[in-house]
């Protein structure tokens, strides 16, 4: 169990969070059951990260309350880490479809269309599983955003 108020792991049968001290009872049940302002519950909220990249990552990681919530931090690092990742390979595979002369040219499209699906396929999947309060690590860039959150 997660405290509602920062994020942080809640042990068996505490009646306050040992980080931020808040109050554990009956207003604060699992996490996506968090009561917000704006309406949305934390799995919500760590599913639209990943709506338009980096932009709603960085939204949830400044709006309150989510910017306390480790849940949505998590997915709001790891959805801005796979924006600039995915920029990165889509902009080294474009130098290369430049430079590439005739029949490699054709090669090159076919391989940044195939890259491009594949970044699609994994953007949909994390939606997915932070709707499903599933907090699923990308190979890399999962462990950093879990360092950052």
């Amino acid at each position: 169990m997660h405290c509602v108020s920062c994020g942080a792991e809640l042990g068996e049968g505490s009646g306050f969070c040992a980080k931020c001290g808040a109050r554990v009872g009956a207003e604060s049940g699992p996490r996506g059951a968090l009561p917000t302002a704006g309406g949305l519950q934390s799995n919500v909220a760590g599913g639209l990260c990943y709506l338009a990249g980096f932009i709603t990552g960085i939204f949830f990681l400044v709006a309150e309350p989510y910017k306390r919530d480790h849940f949505v931090r998590f997915h709001a690092f790891q959805a801005i880490f796979l924006s600039v990742a995915w920029f990165a390979v889509y902009f080294a595979l474009g130098v290369l479809l430049s430079i590439l002369p005739g029949m490699l040219w054709r090669v090159s499209w076919m391989l940044q269309s195939v890259v491009s699906f594949g970044f699609f396929c994994v953007w949909l999947f994390l939606m997915f599983k932070a709707y499903n309060n599933e907090q699923f690590k990308l190979p890399v860039l999962g462990d950093l955003a879990a360092k950052q959150a």
